[in-house]
């Protein structure tokens, strides 16, 4: 047999040994895992929201199990607000914004994460190529003749490979904790972009609801600037006394700083949407407008679903299963471990005879460790993780009870601000009316300036009161959106079609 095929036929029989073991290894090691079987931690869940009445929880789709759907396409839910400049600020917050920036890098970096432990799987071979030139020294032999030196040249090109079977269950269940912390991250990426989208509606909601202010205390100073003229009249005719054009003139001046205040906060206001939309304040800037925004109806449906639509929630469940593979890779540490090894190559002095048979060398081996004794260590580490996987679970129902108070938080304040508007709204029509009979009063002499005073005191006062709490309808709507999750899916929309109270419409 030629050298050549002699070659052939020993990397055939060590690629068959190597199989063999390999084959034998995935056989011994499948299923066998000490991972406590994980099943998702109970929560109290109620049939229907507190907030909710009888007749739309009827129309919901019933209690059912929840799993999360964080990673779904959530709906553009700022668009139902009709707001096309707040629209604009939402999409650049996917661009811009640089905490939803930093949370998509911790999502990148855990995926990377999952990547790097599921390369365990495989063995490791590594080939370190040499040549090496070398000179023996001379040697006298025993005649007293002596033997020259010699100079040789030695190529090597050696393969080393090794691998750790998974006969306990340590890599796959390392593998699935990345993978399970992989997605609890992209579930925390989903609730920083719906935290930082709920801010951005929120201060835009202010900011408009203070150009409102603006307007109406630009609308008043006129109002009040004709009074004076109307008091300096009457007080130049005898009928009002210089009293009375003081009172006019420190109202007037009053409600000018007011509104002048109102820039500040203002400002505040867009500078931060400028920081949330990723965007040097300096260069940024918002033009005044006039608050056209309505309350709008927003399907809320049943508790169930709320564990299916917040990624807060999700993420909670999924570290809870994240910990319970974390047992499994504590457990594990209590066998021995095994590594496979195994070397090939070719050694020659002579480039010509590289690749020959007597070239060619290569060895097999196994290497079982296992740990005596550790002062109780792994036992520790079991405990540790056990003890983590009871506080995620803990954790988990909390975050739960929060988003059911949250949600409950912003449906009761949407209905009493209901009605709060409505008496308001009352409060600003009475006091017009109170302003309109004083002014014809004073007018006619019978009343003082005083009286005025008051009476646009209280009509301005009632004005600012209505506008502070379309704010708040405005912010708890935001609020609970994102206490919802943010978006809904398409069976739930059938629920805007019955509105709770006058404040969703």
């Amino acid at each position: 047999m030629s050298d050549k095929m002699k070659t052939i036929a020993a990397l055939l029989t060590l690629k068959i040994r190597m199989t063999v073991v390999v084959l034998a290894t995935l056989a011994l090691s499948a299923g066998c895992s000490f991972a406590p079987k994980y099943a998702k931690p109970s929560v109290q869940t109620p049939a229907a929201f507190k907030e909710m009445t009888s007749a739309q929880s009827s129309e919901t789709d019933g209690w059912k199990t929840a799993e999360p759907k964080d990673d779904a396409l959530r709906g553009q839910w700022w668009e139902i607000f009709h707001e096309p400049e707040l629209n604009a600020f939402e999409r650049q917050v996917n661009v811009s914004n640089q905490t939803v920036a930093a949370a998509l890098a911790n999502f990148l970096a855990a995926r990377a994460v999952v990547k790097q432990s599921r390369s365990q799987y495989f063995p490791t071979v590594t080939a370190s190529p040499s040549v090496t030139r070398s000179r023996q020294a001379s040697s006298q032999n025993q005649s007293g003749s002596s033997s020259s030196a010699s100079t040789f040249t030695e190529y090597a090109l050696p393969f080393d490979a090794s691998w750790e079977p998974d006969f306990w269950g340590r890599i796959r269940n390392t593998v699935k904790a990345n993978s399970l912390e992989a997605q609890a991250t992209l579930a925390d990426l989903e609730n920083v972009r719906l935290t930082v989208q709920a801010e951005v509606a929120v201060d835009y909601f202010q900011l408009r609801v203070l150009d409102a202010q603006k307007q109406l205390l630009d609308a008043t100073v006129i109002a009040y600037q004709e009074s004076l003229k109307l008091t300096q009249a009457q007080y130049g005719a005898g009928l009002a006394s210089d009293q009375d054009v003081a009172q006019a003139e420190t109202q007037l001046n009053t409600t000018l700083a007011q509104a002048t205040d109102l820039g500040i906060q203002r400002a505040q206001l867009e500078h931060a949407i400028a920081t949330l939309l990723g965007q040097p304040a300096s260069s940024f800037s918002i033009a005044t407008n006039s608050l056209t925004t309505k309350p709008v109806a927003i399907p809320f449906g049943v508790p169930s679903q709320l564990l299916e639509r917040r990624p807060d929630i999700a993420a909670a469940e999924r570290r809870v299963a994240e910990a319970n593979a974390k047992i499994g890779v504590a457990c594990a540490a209590y066998y021995p471990t095994i590594t496979l090894s195994g070397a090939a190559g070719y050694q020659s002095t002579s480039v010509k005879d590289f690749f020959s048979a007597s070239g060619l060398a290569w060895s097999v081996g196994a290497t079982l460790a296992q740990t005596l004794f550790d002062g109780g260590l792994r036992k520790a580490v079991t405990e540790q993780s056990r003890a983590i996987y009871q506080g995620t679970v803990a954790n988990y129902r909390q975050t739960v009870l929060t988003a059911f108070q949250e949600v409950e938080d912003n449906l009761s304040t949407l209905r009493i601000l209901s009605q709060e508007l409505q008496q308001q709204n009352a409060a600003v029509a009475s006091s017009q009316r109170y302003l309109t009979l004083a002014n014809v009063r004073y007018k006619s002499g019978i009343e003082s300036y005083l009286d005025v005073i008051t009476a646009q005191t209280t009509l301005l006062n009632n004005q600012r009161t209505a506008l502070n709490l379309q704010l708040e309808q405005l912010t708890a709507s935001v609020q609970l959106i994102k206490a919802l999750g943010g978006g809904w899916d398409a069976s739930l929309k059938a629920t805007a079609a019955t509105p709770r109270t006058k404040a969703h419409l």
